[in-house]
């Protein structure tokens, strides 16, 4: 299997399905976990020397971080229901979770200097924008894009990839920090089926084919992209969602298109 496919583990005492650090992953920003939950089970951990975004994939959970109380929390039983609930929590916090229903959290991590208030990011709050035409439509729900002043590092963004239609397509690659040409940024893709089983498609990369993986990417799998192109494709019938974190250097998503794609729309 390929090194960049990560599988889910079966949940652990505290629901813990995947965990992801830089030092696993081998490289220096990101770190990504994600975490289900059952009805009434609680949560908790100390930030660190990193910011993190809690995003609710799917469920609803009183959520604290110190003495912030964002109380209840989450409007969506299913990632493909609608925008996010999510809380943005800085370096130097604890914080807590405690499922009202079951919950799938993600937890997105990058190294931070402190700062910033920890700050709840409502659904109505997520801009949302349509990318692509045809079979390269996709549909993007912005938490935290390069834009927002509520983040150090992190960039998160979900995606909705209807069944039959690319995503991230175009393929386009940000390895090389040479701003603003383009930026070094590192990501992961967490991804879910709708129907949950299927699968989807991912390629991962490089111009010089040093890096060259073609996975088939199951429900909760999670995929690194360390660099190169990182196209994704959904097989007709299997509606596809994921979540991406990318952090890296500096907080801008510019990216170069592979040469003999760049005539197409992104």
């Amino acid at each position: 299997m390929s090194k960049l496919l990560v599988r889910p583990t079966p949940p652990d005492a505290d629901g813990q399905i995947h965990r992801i650090t830089p030092q696993s992953a081998g490289w220096t920003y990101v770190g990504f976990e994600v975490f289900t939950l059952e009805p009434g089970q609680q949560l908790s951990r100390d930030t660190g020397q990193v910011e993190v975004c809690l995003v609710l994939v799917s469920g609803k959970a009183r959520i604290r971080a110190d003495r912030h109380d964002f109380g209840e929390v989450g409007e969506r039983m299913s990632p493909f229901e609608g925008n996010p609930s999510s809380v943005y929590v800085p370096p130097g916090m604890r914080w807590s979770v405690v499922a009202q229903t079951p919950v799938e959290l993600a937890v997105c991590a990058a190294p931070a200097k402190g700062g910033l208030p920890p700050r709840l990011i409502a659904p109505s709050e997520c801009t949302e924008e349509t990318r692509g035409k045809g079979t390269n439509t996709r549909y993007v729900r912005n938490i935290l894009p390069d834009t927002s002043p509520h983040a150090e590092s992190l960039l998160v963004v979900e995606v909705i990839t209807p069944g039959g239609h690319w995503s991230s397509y175009p393929p386009h690659k940000h390895d090389e920090n040479d701003p603003p040409r383009e930026t070094y940024l590192e990501e992961t893709y967490y991804h879910r089926l709708k129907r949950g089983s299927g699968f989807a498609v991912q390629r991962v990369y490089t111009d010089d084919r040093s890096l060259d993986e073609t996975m088939a990417v199951s429900d909760r799998d999670v995929v690194l992209v360390p660099k190169g192109y990182h196209p994704v494709g959904a097989p007709h019938g299997f509606d596809l969602y994921y979540l991406n974190v990318m952090a890296g250097p500096v907080k801008l998503w510019k990216f170069t298109m592979a040469p003999e794609h760049a005539w197409l729309t992104f």
